[in-house]
């Protein structure tokens, strides 16, 4: 029973912070396009990768 007194407030600071990262995420517009996400993955891209030598800005927008 005397284990309780460390393990309950524990518990509890851990559950705050997760909800307090969630709240965040909300905040921060991360579940919002959903439905976008899954339809990109189906697209075909028939543009050609940037070649790993060239870090310039332009190559990787592309």
């Amino acid at each position: 029973m005397h284990d309780f007194i460390f393990l309950i407030p524990i518990s509890l600071g851990l559950g705050l912070i997760g909800l307090a990262v969630f709240m965040w995420t909300l905040k921060g517009r991360q579940y919002d396009d959903l439905d976008g996400a899954a339809a990109r993955i189906l697209e075909e891209d028939d543009r050609p990768l940037p070649d790993a030598k060239d870090n310039s800005v332009t190559a990787r927008r592309k």
